[in-house]
């Protein structure tokens, strides 16, 4: 039996400003999302860009609108029968949104875009660090709505569950989340500045650290799961990291040759 406990915060967190009255994850959303382009074009005027500037505005339209479609068809189909019977379903689409499936969607996006320009450097590496600032902030976010939204965890006995607003002890999911990504970023620099990576390697090592991550965490939420125990979510992930198999059966790819 789970134990009932009482906590002061009150979920969903709001802000009030002037004379609005905001959720905090709405103020977290747009301010990851405005921060993390902010330290992109900074990363990108400090460290250059191998990429025409002319490819590189192509490249961000493609991976706006790939995740932005993507997060929403995956964020949907993470409940089908939801889907299936809601009144409205492109209001249901609208509504649904995954980080996972706005990931897939921009890497989709942005590989359609390269191959219709004709780009063939890769993008991703200044996307890395800023994309994971955006997601520690919007993962705040998150955490304020406790079960008002679908990234909070199944109940737990261990000493760290949280009372996320229905009064049971929960996995604070969005919080591993955080402490996941600020490891990442940490790990990713550590490996930038040990090893001379090619060109990509390090966003594809964050989407494989990432995706990987998500596939396990997702075992400690509750939400729809097919009768071979996964979820939309864990096949999506498990769809890229097959898409990223090269690299990871042969991680030496990622690491640039040194000639004599």
């Amino acid at each position: 039996m789970y134990k009932i406990i009482s906590y002061p915060v009150v979920y969903p967190v709001y802000v009030s400003v002037a004379s609005l009255h905001l959720p905090l994850h709405v103020i977290t959303e747009t301010l990851g999302m405005f921060i993390g382009f902010r330290y992109f074009l900074f990363l990108r005027r400090r460290q250059g860009d191998r990429v025409d500037s002319n490819n590189r505005i192509w490249a961000v339209i493609g991976a706006t609108f790939g995740a932005l479609l993507g997060s929403r068809l995956l964020g949907a189909l993470e409940n089908p029968p939801a889907l299936l019977h809601a009144d409205n379903a492109l209001l249901y689409i609208y509504q649904n949104k995954t980080i996972v499936g706005g990931l897939v969607g921009g890497l989709i996006g942005v590989e359609t875009i390269k191959k219709l320009v004709g780009e063939r450097q890769s993008t991703g590496d200044l996307f890395t660090y800023p994309l994971i600032l955006a997601m520690i902030i919007g993962r705040i976010g998150c955490f304020s709505m406790g079960v008002y939204e679908e990234t909070y965890g199944v109940p737990t006995t261990l000493p760290w569950g949280m009372n996320l607003g229905d009064g049971l002890l929960r996995h604070p999911v969005a919080l591993y989340e955080i402490v996941f990504l600020l490891l990442l970023w940490q790990l990713l620099r550590m490996i930038s500045r040990r090893y001379t990576l090619v060109s990509g390697a390090r966003f594809q090592l964050f989407m494989i650290g990432y995706l990987l991550f998500r596939f396990l965490l997702d075992f400690i939420k509750p939400g729809y799961r097919f009768a071979f125990g996964l979820g939309s979510i864990q096949l999506a992930c498990l769809a890229a990291l097959i898409y990223y198999a090269p690299v990871i059966i042969f991680p030496s790819r990622l690491i640039e040759k040194q000639y004599a």
